[in-house]
């Protein structure tokens, strides 16, 4: 029975930084107004002429420096989860598919925040199917692109990035134990985004301009952090004191916290970028992962505890067993 599993990472986030002060001089806020209500700090913003698929090269770019240049050598479906595509066609992962020449087939999707862990979940199915053997999973977002900046409710939040994985076969132990998706599409209303549509089915107008009813989407990513989570523990067969480190979606420091406390997890258990990078959507857990790489708190046989939610509204979470990969 093939298991398939994490073994290469990159992420990607651009060198110009937008600080709580610069955004100051941009609004009615303050540094003290967005942080304690949010934990954000400083979010990375895409240049002018710098779109999601450019993102996404760097994060696979990053992804070739850590593990060499056979990295993508035998990968067959590319897979760009986000909500900022450069165009609705072609998709954004023909792109990455062209850029480094790979004999793949490639597909967009689009889940709102939770669409990377919806990728994982479609390349852990289609690996241990045998349909592909080496899935190049992507979530990338140039959101900074469709904040309203006369909003400071949505602005502050929001960041740009992207992050990019390898999955295919791993022996026992490790690979990804349990993924789980959900949506309750009731909940359209309290966070959406026009495309060429005008209104909902309801007939609710869509906005021009990312629009997030603040209040609900807190009250409904607290609830199903909690449920999501111990929904995919116990898939893995797992309990929450298996769990080697949580990493939520950077969503709010505040809605972390509140995850972290119902789940009984030490802090020293969770990852915490928001402070960092913002919102960044599909990105924020593959860059949270680079982060704790980087830092040493990630070692092979380790249980990542993974969840995100957002627009639809759409959740998701999985229990990844960190497999050994090579790194540079």
């Amino acid at each position: 029975m093939i298991r398939a599993g994490i073994t290469q990472l990159g992420a990607y986030a651009p060198s110009n930084v937008l600080t709580n002060h610069d955004l100051e001089k941009m609004m009615d806020t303050s540094d003290e107004w967005i942080t304690t209500r949010t934990g954000i700090k400083r979010r990375h913003v895409a240049a002018d002429d710098e779109f999601t698929s450019d993102l996404a090269f760097r994060a696979v770019e990053d992804l070739l420096a850590r593990h060499g240049v056979d990295a993508l050598a035998g990968v067959d479906m590319v897979i760009v989860a986000t909500n900022t595509p450069d165009a609705l066609f072609p998709a954004t992962a023909a792109m990455v598919q062209d850029r480094f020449k790979l004999r793949a087939g490639a597909f967009d999707l689009l889940a709102a925040c939770p669409g990377w862990l919806y990728a994982i979940g479609i390349a852990k199915s289609l690996v241990e199917s045998g349909q592909c053997k080496r899935v190049l999973a992507i979530g990338s977002e140039a959101l900074t692109k469709i904040v309203d900046w006369t909003d400071r409710s949505t602005a502050v939040l929001f960041g740009d990035g992207a992050g990019a994985v390898i999955v295919e076969a791993v022996d026992e132990p490790y690979g990804i134990r349990s993924v789980v998706m959900g949506a309750d599409g009731s909940g359209g209303p309290q966070l959406h985004k026009r495309s060429v549509g005008r209104c909902l089915p309801n007939g609710e107008p869509l906005s021009e301009s990312l629009y997030m009813n603040g209040r609900e989407v807190f009250k409904f990513a607290v609830r199903v952090m909690e449920t999501a989570t111990i929904e995919a523990i116990e898939k893995a067969g797992m309990t929450s004191e298996d769990v080697s480190l949580f990493v939520p979606h950077q969503a709010n420091l505040r809605i972390i916290e509140a995850a972290r406390e119902r789940l009984r997890l030490d802090r020293d258990r969770v990852i915490v970028t928001v402070d960092e990078y913002g919102n960044n959507s599909t990105a924020s857990i593959p860059l949270a992962m680079r982060h704790a790489l980087d830092a040493g708190r990630i070692a092979p046989g380790d249980n990542l505890l993974l969840v995100s939610f957002g627009a639809g509204l759409t959740w998701a979470s999985s229990v990844v067993t960190w497999a050994p990969t090579t790194r540079l």
